[in-house]
């Protein structure tokens, strides 16, 4: 039985790539300031209380010219959120929504792929704006977290299990557990 799989989409540098490697337990996905540092998808497996799902880590969707390398890395991130069974979309609460937000939160719409809203980056009060924000952008109910921090990542689990329909099996040490 193939695994469920999760898109982790949003702009660039919101913190897609710092959830990914939290959600894996690895730092396999690079992480920079320096935006567009994800060119291409990459997979890896994450254990939320002993269910096992593929992430998947997409270049940062945006804006881009017919033929041009950003227009080539958006259509693989519309095309992991097509086969996804589960999209995060990832907001930089501390930004709040910008225009690519509510643009691309139209495009994850429009796939029909379930999504979770996943507001980034709100360690401490610094997101708080941004995380109220977030409701306007019709994806439901924000999940705050800070990647980075850790913070937040055992509600998200339980988000995920619960939209992809599953139970915690087991947990051990290393799994991400449900709050």
């Amino acid at each position: 039985m193939p695994l469920p799989v999760i898109a982790i989409v949003g702009r660039p540098n919101v913190g897609k790539s710092t959830l990914f490697n939290r959600l894996t337990g690895k730092r396999s996905a690079l992480v920079s300031d320096l935006p567009g540092l994800t060119r291409d998808r990459r997979e890896g497996e994450a254990n939320v209380a002993g269910n096992i799902l593929t992430l998947v880590d997409t270049a940062g969707l945006e804006e881009a010219a017919a033929g041009s390398i950003a227009a080539r890395m958006r259509a693989q991130s519309e095309e992991a959120i097509k086969k996804a069974d589960l999209a995060l979309f990832v907001i930089d609460a501390r930004d709040g929504i910008v225009p690519a937000d509510a643009a691309f939160a139209k495009v994850v719409r429009e796939a029909g792929t379930p999504v979770v809203l996943v507001a980034n980056k709100c360690e401490g009060r610094s997101g708080q704006q941004g995380f109220y924000e977030a409701f306007q952008l019709g994806l439901g109910e924000p999940i705050a977290i800070s990647a980075e921090h850790g913070e937040g990542i055992g509600e998200l689990a339980g988000t995920l299990l619960s939209a992809l329909g599953l139970k915690p099996v087991r947990t051990r040490k290393g799994d991400v557990e449900p709050e």
